[in-house]
């Protein structure tokens, strides 16, 4: 289909951006990489009346190091993310996950930002920036705000980012060293994951110390599984202990049922992709 008639602005500065979401209130859409919007836009789902490209705003696209955290610009491409050592060496299950983030086309289109702010429960980015502790840098007129990523998520395709702003960052505490993995079950390639777990994991001495594990389409929000995080804590990184804490894995979840399959299917996923994902981060 062809989408319904609009403006087009691409502003080169965030003020701008503002003062347009101003103007126009809930009939402005923001686009960034378009992998969302647009299928939106051509299926008639929402007609806005202006369309503004973030795309000419340097001050939204890169990675930086900021002392205790990296932070990522809303803009920044999937495959940019993918590239980063500064990503990689400190923030690896992005990386991991991000590697199973569709194609390579979509991933050199589709930000980071964009892909977040979309809140998608079905999305491969919100599970490992709930688990990794990400904080959201919102701004508008008003000014900038921060975000707890316990806070950004609030319901099925809706965040924490209010009428006239938009998301400028995101910032990620740093756990270099720390071994990490993304562990996505899907019926075809390419495919949104029917369960995905997100799993970052510290190891000292055979043992693990601190664990972070987060859960993709599990409810209408990204999850934290935070009853295997704790049983975990301690543990010797062994199948047998791991097993035993991952069991917990979608104990208060709320997961969808459809035609990939019914809601305690997915449950019995969480366990088991849960225990994999913890013991490949520990490199059992």
């Amino acid at each position: 289909m062809i989408p319904a008639q609009f403006e087009y602005v691409a502003p080169t500065t965030v003020e701008e951006v503002l003062a347009v979401l101003a103007q126009h209130g809930d009939e402005a859409k923001l686009i960034a990489g378009g992998q969302s919007l647009l299928p939106v836009l051509r299926m008639r789902l929402n007609a806005p009346e202006v369309v503004v490209d973030l795309g000419k705003i340097d001050a939204l696209r890169g990675v930086r190091d900021d002392g205790d955290s990296i932070v990522i610009g809303a803009t920044t491409t999937h495959a940019d993310v993918l590239d980063h050592p500064l990503v990689r060496e400190n923030a690896f299950v992005i990386t991991k996950a991000v590697e199973l983030l569709a194609d390579p086309q979509i991933r050199h289109r589709g930000t980071f930002g964009g892909a977040l702010a979309h809140a998608d429960p079905a999305g491969d980015l919100g599970a490992p920036a709930l688990a990794l502790d990400a904080q959201f840098v919102v701004v508008g007129q008003g000014g900038e705000r921060t975000v707890e990523a316990a806070d950004f998520f609030v319901d099925l395709f809706t965040t924490a980012i209010e009428e006239g702003e938009l998301l400028k960052e995101v910032r990620i505490p740093k756990r270099a060293g720390w071994g990490a993995h993304y562990e996505k079950f899907v019926r075809v390639a390419h495919q949104w994951p029917i369960v995905a777990v997100a799993a970052a994991v510290k190891v000292d001495g055979g043992t693990i110390s601190e664990a972070r594990v987060g859960l993709t389409n599990m409810g209408s929000t990204p999850l934290r599984a935070r009853s295997v995080e704790d049983a975990l804590v301690g543990q010797p990184a062994t199948d047998e202990a791991v097993r035993a804490a991952a069991a917990s894995a979608a104990d208060g979840t709320n997961p969808p049922s459809d035609l990939n399959g019914d809601a305690d299917y997915r449950r019995h996923l969480a366990t088991v992709l849960t225990r994999r994902a913890v013991l490949a981060a520990a490199g059992a």
